[in-house]
Parts: C-alpha cells; structure tokens; sequence
C-alpha cells in the first residue's frame, strides 16, 4: 500500500502569531494521527514559476489515514486557532508503491 503526502503551500500570512499557535496545535494533532513531518520551512529556491512560500510536507502511510487528518477533532482545534490568518494551498497526494 502506498504511502501518502499532505503537501502544505502558504500563499501568504497575515498574522505570525495566529499562524504560531496553530502550530503549535497542529503539530501534535497530526503527529498523533500518523504523520511524520519531512518538509517544514521556507523554499530555499524556486524554479519554472515556483515562488518562495512557505511549505509543509507530511508522510503519512497510507491514503486513508492522511484524508482522516483534515477531520480529526485536534486538527480542526488547530485550524480554529489560525482564524484565516493564513491563505493556503493544501493538497493530499499518494506515494509511488
């Protein structure tokens, strides 16, 4: 079965400290729902139209429990406490078997 990635890009913030206490909310949460954090930070380059963004990427194993996140009770906490201070592009896309 093949894993899945959450793959998170931040267009734009409009308030760091709203955007500080959703992670700190949303790291755990999505720890404890299976996710394993490969990617959180700034893009260090961009390419063919890339902007520099802030981007988050989670490995999750499998499809299932990556799409269970964006309900889960503590991740929906997280994303309350970040009150649209943060425009987002958030996708879920499956690994390569």
């Amino acid at each position: 079965m093949p894993k899945a990635y959450l793959v998170v890009q931040y267009r734009a913030i409009s308030d760091p400290d709203k955007l500080a206490a959703y992670s700190k909310l949303a790291g755990p949460a999505i720890t404890a729902a299976g996710g394993r954090f490969l990617v959180r930070g700034m893009a260090i380059e961009a390419y063919e139209g890339g902007q520099l963004q802030r981007t988050v990427v989670v490995e999750f194993p499998d499809l299932a429990t990556a799409k269970a996140l964006y309900a889960d009770p503590a991740y929906q906490k997280a994303i309350a406490a970040l009150d649209g201070a943060a425009e987002r592009d958030m996708r879920i896309v499956e690994g390569l078997d």
